[in-house]
């Protein structure tokens, strides 16, 4: 799909000159439920810039072209087998005005405000949706962050606070969907460690916040001895999408590998994805649906 198949036009008027009606086209368009037929999802993944995270595919300011990163999105959205997106407000009031979220699962980020290589990394308050306007706008699944670095004493308020939007989202029956991260410094950096003890460590962390974990969901990073971790769990979890800089056909292996496995739901993908080696966004976001919604049942 080119940039000339897409109204950007209309998109900038409409902020410009009708900042309301924003609002009133994600209230307003047609919803669907979160899990239908086989029970799993497929979201495409688009929260990067808002944490300064614009790298992709080998190009370091990639997800910078806000065009030409709607119209990968678009492109994603209208293949056969994509459930939703994931994005800030800004990325989902955009795709509100494109029309692009008809009948699709919009999750909404609630993003970190510790951004990476800065001096204040490891706070990571929220600077995103929050679950009152979640609920007004329509939005169908929350998403957050937890980091927890047990060196760095930041952490306790970042537990707390995702203790108090996961109780928030079970009092709203909004679905809540938490990615957690053991971390470190290393270097002078904040380094996820994504060994698989550090990941059910961090299964058990999250899994236990706020005062109901009725609509708690994870997302996990696909690591060895993936078995293991699903066993520290009975949350409903997606897999998210690993390393831009990813072998694809090894990504996809392991994703295989992993939806087989009880408990896991499904894919939260961006990246990889939307800005593949070959640049053939259908293509790849076809592979990843096709794995996703296979004919195995969801145990």
């Amino acid at each position: 799909m080119s940039s000339d198949a897409i109204d950007f036009d209309r998109l900038r008027r409409l902020r410009a000159e009708q900042p309301a009606l924003v609002g009133e086209l994600l209230r307003a368009r047609p919803r669907r439920d979160l899990l239908t037929g086989d029970g799993r999802l497929f979201i495409v993944a688009a929260d990067h810039p808002a944490r300064g995270a614009l790298a992709a595919g080998g190009r370091e300011t990639a997800m910078a072209d806000r065009y030409d990163l709607l119209v990968r999105l678009v492109t994603a959205l209208r293949r056969p087998g994509v459930d939703g997106v994931l994005g800030t407000p800004d990325i989902i009031e955009d795709l509100a005005i494109l029309g692009a979220l008809d009948g699709r699962v919009v999750v909404g980020s609630m993003n970190r405000g510790g951004l990476r290589g800065a001096a204040f990394e490891m706070d990571d308050r929220f600077t995103g949706y929050d679950v009152p306007t979640m609920v007004r706008d329509g939005i169908d699944f929350a998403k957050l962050l937890i980091r927890i670095n047990l060196e760095d004493l930041g952490t306790a308020a970042t537990l707390e606070a995702t203790a108090r939007a996961v109780t928030a989202a079970a009092e709203a029956h909004l679905p809540i969907m938490l990615e957690p991260f053991l971390t470190g410094w290393h270097d002078g950096r904040i380094v996820n460690d994504l060994s698989t003890d550090a990941v059910v460590r961090s299964v058990a962390i999250a899994s236990g916040l706020g005062a109901s974990s009725a609509y708690s969901w994870l997302k996990l990073p696909v690591v060895d001895r993936m078995e293991e971790v699903m066993a520290a769990t009975t949350l409903p979890t997606l897999l998210l999408g690993g390393d831009s800089a990813t072998e694809q056909e090894q990504l996809f292996g392991a994703w295989a590998d992993a939806l087989a496995l009880p408990g896991v739901r499904g894919i939260v993908a961006g990246r990889t994805l939307l800005y593949p080696d070959d640049d053939d966004v259908a293509a790849a976001v076809d592979t990843a649906a096709s794995l996703v919604h296979s004919t195995s049942p969801v145990r």
